[in-house]
């Protein structure tokens, strides 16, 4: 898995803010993730708009820390803050589904972000005794990690045995053993009942429907563990349509 890239964005407040900055970039490296940030990256002498320019290009993701002072030099577009609003924004009009810059909110008491950013979902920070659930948060999007994994479309329950197309049986028995014959050919002397129900593409209702017309057809038997083991029969009728 790559190494996500962020650039942390943020306006140089006071010196505990910076501060703030410096320990949250900190502890995004440590948890995986290739923060730049330029207190490590800029030094005297550095081109500001060329270090700008450059990691917002070659970054994944744009942390925005919103504070006050942040919001109100995005929004009027002065300073290095400025700068990147202005790299920022054109990237966004090119892509406007972006979910490239992620507002990080700051403010105490209130949620304000730059204008072109209202639109966005932004993660909040400021108050201190929520930061961990909000770290959480914002290492998982960055990782790609979330907590609730979306679950896949089931069977419909409400369809009734009686009106599945006459040929489904056969269909979903030569399916199940396709599932069969792959693990005998594998080496496998045996299939595992569950590892089969996830690899078939009906319900766990229908799957031992199928698999009781497989077994009164002599194609597989059963043991108590509910294994399936091919037969000889089931060999034959692997050949005969195509499965071996």
């Amino acid at each position: 898995m790559s190494i996500p890239k962020v650039f942390v964005s943020y306006s140089h407040d006071s010196q505990e803010h910076k501060k703030w900055v410096l320990d949250f970039a900190t502890r995004l490296r440590n948890t995986g993730v290739d923060a730049a940030l330029d207190q490590w990256d800029l030094k005297p002498g550095d081109d500001l708009p060329h270090f700008m320019e450059t990691h917002l290009a070659a970054c994944d993701r744009v942390l925005m820390i919103c504070t006050d002072a942040y919001v109100k030099k995005a929004n009027a577009g002065t300073g290095g803050v400025g700068y990147e609003k202005m790299i920022i924004t054109a990237d966004l009009l090119k892509r406007v589904d972006s979910s490239k810059v992620i507002p990080i909110i700051r403010q105490t008491g209130t949620h304000n972000v730059p204008t072109f950013l209202k639109s966005k979902l932004f993660i909040d920070f400021s108050r201190p005794d929520q930061f961990e659930f909000s770290y959480d948060e914002l290492i998982r999007s960055l990782h790609n990690s979330p907590l609730f994994v979306k679950p896949p479309v089931g069977n419909n329950p409400f369809v009734p045995v009686e009106n599945l197309p006459q040929d489904r049986t056969g269909d979903a028995i030569r399916e199940l053993m396709a599932v069969v014959i792959k693990d005998f050919q594998a080496g496998n002397d045996y299939s595992n009942y569950l590892e089969v129900l996830k690899r078939v593409s009906v319900s766990r209702v229908f799957l031992d429907l199928y698999l009781a017309k497989a077994k009164d057809a002599g194609l597989l038997t059963q043991d108590s563990d509910k294994d399936l083991r091919v037969t000889t029969k089931g060999k034959l009728y692997a050949v005969e349509h195509g499965l071996a």
